[in-house]
């Protein structure tokens, strides 16, 4: 039997031919999430490889093409992996983050819809060899050659010098602090092997030692003897209105002449606006922005905080305002086991929860009830809340407008120009236009049964909704055409923050720095209801207006943070990061963050994840 050179070398040398099919493979992954990669691959991704295939060939004596089938395999898949997470998330994927893959699959038209169709190219030589291999006397003549041995020796020196380039690649660059900075120096499948087997159990402080001074102290806030708007809202009841994916660029856009999102502008003009607000949410995305606005407390290092905070009984919220009287519900149309959500409304003492059971299956939309069921089932069982002699907190969390945006044609409340149509930017607006619509619904529903005037309401965007880098170069272009400048990370995780309550609020444009762990304080101050005795990391919004710090986590690298000045993105540490102004024109940073901030922010971020860590455990409901 006549084979080509290629085939004789697959067949007779695998260790060779695999370790050339998984160079490519790297290649291709590293086009995609660092840029244009050298060949300084060859010496970072083919070094593990050449370890998994030196182990094959000392230990596999039968069925030795299996074994190499199988590990590149694995391979390929770790890689595809790392493709599909870095364009849906912006973040290098871990075993930790593999572990939510039942929560991905139940997103899996987000997920898919940002795939290049050249990224199962990493699929091409698998597609082939089960091809090969399904004809019967090609496949016994490569399994045959395959078992060809190799020298020892060779192996021995081919091992010990793959484990050297290994290490030399891992261990100097172990302490670098942006994670896709460390994959990038480590190479992918060392970083994966290292998430797993150089992982540590992070330093915990002392929760004793753990004080609201220490905090306000690396946050800089000085005490207010008396401060503005203590109790105003006292009584009322509070709705939160947390909006899918709903980015600040929306407020006051228009295309064309048309607005986009005509009742969100009109909330903005005549109540409490803050246009510099920011997310905080990680791995969990909505569920985490849950977690942070009832919490004040910033997401774990690994993983959703529904997953890993979610056994603890969290000081929360709920909790405070229902020592003070209140009735407390929240209100989603997914199943409530999605992200753990029923876990988390037990930790953070939710009275009770409503979800697909309540809302239905009519109209859905992606997961859900559309935000038309969601609004309007939700406010009639607000009416009966409020007709109880006790006042009532219900956060409402909107799902219509979510990744990938393609509602349905009978969702679509405005035509968009042509440049818009077929892009993923054009979807998302068309998609916000209609969250925007119903809102509006509900809105004018909540004034007609007498809610809206008793009621303080709070409305902000859950995370972004266009990461830079799931855009292609026509949705950047769409982007630039909108801001007038290149959409930049610290657009990206601009979210707006509107408060309205009538009596109390009035056209304001607020110019300060917050996030969403400052929601609870700043609402705390509204209801008149002490935090005294409650750990918190925000600050009050309408008091503490000079100066803030947003330590950032997961779309962001450790160690970034959002300062009054700018955002600044850490690299191995503080000296190699970048800056990024808050100014929104565009320019670049007058490298305003300090390394001063920088280990304030991970100060900050190590006492949130020690004190959330030491909390007591819940009892398991029975």
């Amino acid at each position: 039997m006549t084979l080509s050179a290629p085939k004789r070398l697959f067949s007779t040398r695998p260790i060779i031919a695999f370790s050339i099919i998984v160079l490519f493979k790297s290649y291709l992954t590293w086009m995609v999430v660092f840029g244009s990669p050298s060949w300084s691959t060859l010496f970072k991704e083919v070094p593990f490889a050449l370890i998994v295939f030196c182990l094959i060939e000392w230990f596999a004596t039968k069925r030795k093409l299996t074994y190499y089938l199988t590990a590149n395999l694995l391979i390929t898949a770790i890689l595809f992996a790392v493709l599909m997470y870095y364009k849906y998330y912006g973040v290098i994927v871990t075993t930790s983050a593999l572990k939510q893959v039942n929560q991905v699959t139940a997103v899996s038209n987000s997920v898919f819809s940002l795939m290049d169709p050249y990224y199962l190219l990493v699929f091409i030589d698998v597609i082939l060899m089960f091809y090969f291999l399904m004809r019967k006397q090609k496949a016994q003549y490569w399994k045959t050659a395959s078992q060809t041995s190799v020298s020892k020796r060779m192996l021995t020196s081919v091992f010990a010098v793959s484990l050297g380039l290994c290490l030399f690649n891992i261990l100097p660059n172990s302490a670098s602090m942006n994670e896709i900075v460390k994959a990038e120096q480590m190479g992918i499948l060392n970083y994966e092997a290292y998430t797993i087997f150089g992982k540590k159990e992070p330093e915990l402080v002392d929760s004793s030692t753990i004080t609201q001074e220490k905090i306000n102290s690396l946050k800089t806030l000085e005490p207010v003897a008396s401060p503005q708007l203590q109790g105003a809202a006292k009584g009322k009841n509070l709705i939160i209105i947390q909006l899918e994916s709903f980015q600040n660029f929306l407020i006051g856009l228009t295309i064309d002449g048309k607005e986009i999102t005509p009742n969100m502008n009109k909330l903005a003009k005549e109540n409490y606006y803050f246009k510099h607000f920011y997310q905080g949410v990680g791995q969990g995305n909505t569920s985490d922005a849950e977690f942070i606005v009832n919490t004040s407390y910033y997401i774990p290092p690994n993983g959703a905080a529904t997953q890993v905070y979610a056994g603890k009984v969290l000081p929360s919220l709920p909790r405070i305002l229902t020592e003070n009287g209140y009735d407390t519900a929240t209100f989603h149309t997914n199943v409530v086991e999605f992200w753990n959500r029923g876990e988390l409304y037990q930790a953070l003492g939710f009275n009770r929860y409503y979800d697909k059971a309540f809302f239905g299956e009519d109209d859905t939309v992606f997961f859900g009830a559309s935000d038309e069921v969601l609004y309007k089932k939700t406010a009639d069982e607000l009416e009966k809340m409020d007709s109880k002699d006790q006042p009532f907190y219900a956060q409402v969390i909107s799902m219509t407008a979510h990744h990938p945006f393609t509602i349905p044609d009978t969702k679509y409340k405005m035509e968009l120009p042509e440049r818009y149509e077929g892009t993923f930017v054009g979807d998302y607006i068309r998609a916000q236009n209609y969250a925007d619509y119903v809102l509006g619904q509900f809105i004018d529903d909540l004034k007609q049964r007498g809610l809206w005037d008793d009621s303080l309401i709070v409305l902000y965007g859950d995370h972004l909704g266009l990461p830079i880098y799931s855009l292609d170069r026509d949705d950047k272009a769409l982007m630039a055409e909108i801001y007038g400048y290149e959409y930049s990370y610290t657009d990206m995780i601009n979210i707006p923050l509107v408060i309205a309550s009538p009596g109390i609020t009035s056209p304001k444009e607020f110019d300060q720095l917050g996030g969403q762990v400052d929601l609870l304080p700043t609402i705390s101050n509204l209801l008149g209801v002490s935090l005294d005795k409650q750990i918190h990391f925000g600050q009050d919004l309408l008091n503490n207006t000079s100066y803030n710090l947003l330590p950032q986590r997961y779309y962001l690298p450790t160690g970034s943070f959002v300062s009054s000045k700018e955002l600044f993105l850490s690299g191995s540490g503080y000296d190699d990061g970048t800056h990024h102004p808050l100014a929104g024109d565009g320019m670049e940073s007058a490298k305003e963050a300090t390394e001063d901030e920088y280990n304030r922010a991970l100060e900050l971020l190590q006492l949130s994840d020690s004190y959330v860590s030491q909390l007591p455990d819940r009892e398991p409901q029975k």
